[in-house]
């Protein structure tokens, strides 16, 4: 197996993390969201390179990510329904239409607590790769 491409995907992931601080600092809320997707994204893709040692699909569905890596199978239930809560902010940050509808759910509020949640699965997955 090929440790550089297990480690490439938590640095981005870091990044994408550091990112949704910084959006957050700066009251962009439904980045946050974006940037916490994306950051557990490339998490879950660490955790499929690592488990089947192979390019990861080319998808942005958590819960799809979840489940192809074979991380259901020991995921707990709060991990599943913060996946689950975690998927729209993806597609919604992305076209306008949705976007007004997402920003006035979002807030200081919520979106320190899907940081918080966010940071908490990384390392729970980070825990996980051998080499980090």
């Amino acid at each position: 197996m090929d440790n550089n491409k297990i480690t490439y995907w938590p640095e981005l992931s870091d990044y994408d993390l550091e990112t949704a601080e910084v959006m957050l600092e700066g009251g962009r809320y439904l980045y946050v969201g974006f940037m916490c997707h994306q950051s557990i994204e490339k998490m879950l893709k660490a955790y499929f390179v690592f488990r089947k040692n192979e390019i990861p699909p080319f998808t942005h569905n958590l819960t799809k990510l979840a489940e192809l890596s074979g991380l259901n199978e020991i995921i707990k239930e709060n991990h599943k329904d913060f996946l689950f809560s975690l998927q729209p902010l993806n597609i919604e940050a992305r076209y306008p239409s949705y976007k007004k509808q997402v920003l006035e759910s979002l807030n200081r509020n919520n979106t320190s607590d899907i940081l918080a949640k966010t940071k908490e699965f990384q390392i729970w997955v980070k825990q996980m790769l051998p080499i980090l």
